[in-house]
Formats: C-alpha cells, sequence, structure tokens
C-alpha cells in the first residue's frame, strides 16, 4: 500500500546496518504516517526492504549517500543497525562539500573509536544539510525503563553483580571501547570490545566450561550508553539472543540502562527470560543503587 506520510519536514532517511533495529525503526515510522527512504548498507544489511523505496550503498559512499537525500527530498536521518566493518580510506568516496574535511575523517576512521567515528559521520551527515535523529525518537516504546521488565527480579547478590558491572561498563565506555560489561560474583570477568555482545558471552561461557568460573555463582550483564555518547547513534540494545547467550553464560540475567537502551522484540524478550529464569531490568546511573532498591 502506498503511504503519502512526507511530512513537511522532508522525508525521514532509514541507514540500516545490520540486525533488527532498522526493521523496527521503519515499522515505527511507517505507524506514525512517515514514509522511510531505506538506505541498506552493502554487506552489512541483513533483509530485504521491498515495500520501502530504498537503495544499497557501501559504507563510506557519501556522494551516493549525498545523491540519494536530494533525490528523495531527504532532511532527517536514522543511524541504525550494527556494522561490523569500518571502510578503508581507500572506500570512502566524499562529496564536493565534504572534501575538505576527509583527512580529519580518515584519521578518524583509522584511529578513533566506535563513538568518535559515529560523531564524525554525524558531522558529515549534518554538515551538508540534514539532521540526525536517534532511533529512539522514532521508536520510543523500544526504551527500557527503570526496573524489572519481566516476571524475575534481581535478589541482592545480583544487584551486587550488577553494580560491579555498571561500573566496569561505565569505564569502559570512557575509553570508547565498548558498552557491556559482566560481573559474576563480585569479580569482573568479562568487558565488550569489537566483538560484540554476543560473542562476549560465548567467553564467558567458555571461560564457565573452563572452570575458570565458579559454578556455583550466577552474575549479571550490564550495558550501558556511554558517558560521552551522542545517544542519537548507538545504543545499547539486547533482543532474543542475549538472553540465550546470558543463560548459556551461566547468568542470572541482564541490566541495561533505562532511558537509553533498546529492547528489540520486548515480548519476545521476556518469554526467554521467564523461560530460562532470567531477569531483565532496566537501571539508572542517577538514581541511589541505580533504581534497583
Amino acid at each position: 500500500m502506498a503511504i503519502s506520510g512526507d511530512t513537511a519536514a522532508g522525508r525521514l532517511a532509514i541507514i540500516a546496518g545490520g540486525g533488527l533495529l532498522p526493521s523496527y525503526v521503519a515499522e515505527a515510522a511507517r505507524a506514525a504516517g512517515e514514509n522511510p527512504v531505506i538506505v541498506a548498507l552493502k554487506d552489512e544489511s541483513d533483509r530485504r526492504w521491498e515495500g520501502y523505496d530504498h537503495a544499497v550503498i557501501a559504507i563510506g559512499d557519501f556522494a551516493a549517500l549525498e545523491g540519494l537525500f536530494n533525490r528523495y527530498g531527504i532532511s532527517r536521518v536514522v543511524m541504525s543497525g550494527s556494522v561490523r566493518r569500518r571502510p578503508e580510506w581507500r572506500e570512502v568516496r566524499p562529496t564536493l562539500r565534504t572534501l575538505m574535511k576527509m583527512p580529519a575523517a580518515i584519521r578518524t576512521l583509522l584511529s578513533g573509536g566506535d563513538d568518535t567515528v559515529l560523531q564524525m559521520v554525524i558531522r558529515l551527515i549534518e554538515g551538508n544539510g540534514r539532521r540526525v535523529v536517534g532511533a529512539h525518537e522514532i521508536a520510543p516504546d523500544l526504551l527500557a525503563s527503570v526496573g524489572s521488565l519481566g516476571a524475575a527480579a534481581p535478589g541482592e547478590e545480583d544487584r551486587r553483580d550488577i553494580g560491579r558491572a555498571a561500573e566496569a561498563a561505565e569505564m569502559l565506555g570512557r575509553l570508547d571501547v565498548g558498552q557491556g560489561a559482566v560481573a559474576i560474583g563480585g569479580r569482573i570477568v568479562a568487558l565488550e570490545g569489537p566483538e560484540g555482545t554476543d560473542e562476549m558471552l560465548e567467553r564467558v561461557a567458555a571461560l564457565r566450561a573452563a572452570g575458570r568460573i565458579s559454578p556455583r555463582r550466577r552474575g549479571a550483564l550490564v550495558k550501558l550508553c556511554k558517558p560521552q555518547q551522542d545517544i542519537r547513534a548507538d545504543l545499547p540494545a539486547i533482543g532474543v539472543s542475549t538472553v540465550l547467550n546470558a543463560k548459556k553464560a551461566g547468568l542470572a540475567g541482564v541490566a541495561i540502562e533505562a532511558g537509553r537502551s533498546l529492547v528489540l522484540d520486548r515480548a519476545a524478550v521476556l518469554k526467554a527470560a521467564e523461560e530460562a529464569g532470567l531477569f531483565v531490568c532496566g537501571i539508572d546511573r542517577e538514581l541511589p543503587a541505580w533504581g534497583l532498591e
């Protein structure tokens, strides 16, 4: 069905990487009367976009991106989904307007952390007259709230692990390295790096299997937004796979930052958590005891 949702502010473009988030953002935009244009990142976006105006564009091809924005009258842009690989400097195709900024952009691509790179991309997009908005602005129902989100709640030992892992995740974020940490029995056993959350949890499961972690203590995964992060891009997110991998790692549950983290397919996530006997909760670094007491 054709949709006439071109708002007075201009059309919305969704830059779609991998994972479920781009689909949820696109569906929420349509439900709000938008007619979004999908920019599927080459070798990253993992779904078909029939029924939407869409194009496949290589990461770093700002010239093609600007051409698409002009063709569809794009004024707002959402960046969503995962990106596994940064473009090589040879793959970057600037526009005339961004050409003078390319030396700094190339240095950022080669040596900057993920948040630094995303901030650079936002500046380049907005430098061409568009406005970047957050996925949570288009799909606010995805945001986590404070407290238990499902049937189970963290116990006293779990809350201690959440506090310990949250401290580690916050420090990790300040270094622009990752967003997640795992604590078991008050001990930090894993920090998230470029591999992502699921692979980090697989490492925890391997440590369990090797006897490096006590089988009697369960522990918690915590994901926080980086303190300096521009919340318009790369908010922490969890989905069903997060819960299933937390179960395999022997954890008691998952805590994410309320108001600054996303729960993808909430009903399925909470159903999986209930079946696994895990808690899922939202925490707030501004509240005493992270809002859990």
